[in-house]
């Protein structure tokens, strides 16, 4: 197999895994707590808006692109070294398990949920209710993909320091 293919598609795993990791950890570490300090029409009305405008094409490439090319790796790589055929096999299974099997049977039925409400109709006590069904249940679920990614990035890695 071509050295050069088989190295690229490792580094754009590593490239594109890194970003989504980023994007998880940003999202944790400073999106969520700061819209969590509004009142609950601007917490809401600003999260419909993020999960509105975070479905873009440059979004679902960083965020799909990991799980495809961590598979091409491993099967690239089928007939190297068991650590490292391992750590790409550990590496797709926890970004495909915890970050888009989570986000899809998780995250995403709660952005529905949020999505569907007409923020302007509802009432402070509807609100209430629906920010209580809606944030503490998404950014623990998000919690989940943010290890996930940042493990699944720690995997790819070790593979590359490991294939030399």
């Amino acid at each position: 197999m071509d050295y050069s293919l088989k190295l690229s598609v490792l580094v754009a795993s590593i490239v594109l895994t890194g970003l989504s990791s980023g994007l998880c950890f940003t999202w944790s570490n400073a999106v969520t707590p700061g819209i969590g300090e509004l009142n609950n029409f601007g917490y809401l009305s600003a999260f419909q808006q993020m999960n509105r405008s975070i479905l873009n094409p440059a979004f679902m490439i960083v965020f799909f692109s990991p799980i495809l090319l961590d598979l091409v790796a491993v099967y690239l790589y089928k007939g190297s070294s068991t650590q490292l055929l391992w750590s790409l096999i550990l590496a797709s299974s926890c970004y495909f398990f915890g970050v888009v099997m989570v986000t899809i049977f998780g995250n995403v039925p709660l952005n529905e949920l949020l999505d569907k409400t007409d923020l302007s109709l509802t009432d402070n006590e509807g609100l209430q209710e629906l920010r209580n069904q809606f944030e503490a249940k998404w950014n623990r679920l998000h919690l989940i993909r943010t290890i996930s990614s940042f493990i699944s990035f720690l995997l790819i890695l070790l593979a590359l320091l490991i294939k030399k």
